[in-house]
């Protein structure tokens, strides 16, 4: 398979959407929640005529791709919209770009509403909603009453994840990816902890361990960089035990690596 992606000079992600949307026409798949990679207009899943669209929020993410400011990185993202299709979005300030788009109608709702909306727009009903208790593996996940595990992979995640934060005394184990603005999430961090454990991960876009404790000198009382995940959080946990709460942080992929040791240590 490597043969043929190379000369189509593919991405590993474009090789993987392909590879999904086949297994999904295969299965019969009659509907799907597909989000796009990087943004919106050239991104592989911009194959599909989607009926509904979904827009959580804006930030100040890839912008060396999409734009310098929101309202170019908006336009981009809703450029996913085909004529007819229904919108829903996060933040009403983009009503008018997403009917520029095609959209033949646009609803605005909270985050925490935006699946149901979507839902009930595809089957053009509404739905009975049991639980409004969503988990989401890596994003406010708790293993175990002082120990959270949150994905916060740019500056706009790192504030909603320390706004919803509860007081005690944290210990992070955090690694960054070199494309992201790793200064402001240090910043958004600092004031929430007092000790930071730098680490990387098996993404090679991840920054060094001892690059991203170079990057949070000033900003935490204590400071290790340790380059192996596992051994960071052997260590954050050691830390944590004497009366404080761990927290793991900074990018997916170093979750998913940890998730991947924990799994086949059981």
């Amino acid at each position: 398979m490597r043969a043929p992606a190379a000369k189509l000079q593919a991405t590993q992600f474009e090789v993987i959407t392909a590879a999904a949307f086949a297994e999904f026409a295969a299965a019969g798949v009659e509907a799907a929640a597909v989000e796009a990679g990087l943004g919106g207009r050239y991104d592989a899943t911009n194959v599909l005529a989607s009926e509904v669209v979904v827009l959580t929020n804006v930030a100040l993410e890839h912008t060396r791709w999409l734009g310098s400011t929101r309202e170019e990185i908006a336009r981009e993202k809703l450029a996913v919209i085909t004529p007819g299709a229904k919108v829903v979005l996060g933040e009403g300030e983009w009503e008018a770009q997403a009917r520029e788009a095609g959209a033949s109608s646009v609803s605005v709702a909270r985050q925490a509403e935006l699946p149901r909306v979507a839902v009930e727009l595809l089957l053009g009903r509404t739905i009975g909603v049991e639980s409004n208790e969503v988990r989401i593996p890596g994003r406010l996940e708790w293993r175990s009453g002082r120990e959270l595990w949150d994905g916060a992979h740019n500056p706009a995640g790192a504030r909603w994840l320390v706004e919803r934060l509860p007081r005690a005394r944290w210990t992070i184990v955090c690694s960054i990816l070199s494309d992201k603005d790793a200064d402001a999430m240090l910043k958004a961090l600092a004031p929430h902890a007092s000790t930071l454990i730098a680490t990387s991960s098996s993404n090679p876009r991840a920054l060094s361990a001892a690059e991203l404790a170079a990057r949070a000198e000033g900003l935490f009382e204590q400071i290790e960089a340790v380059d192996d995940p596992a051994a960071a959080l052997a260590r954050g946990r050691e830390l944590a035990a004497r009366g404080g709460s761990l927290l793991l942080t900074g990018s997916l992929y170093l979750l998913a690596d940890l998730a991947s040791i924990e799994e086949a240590m059981r």
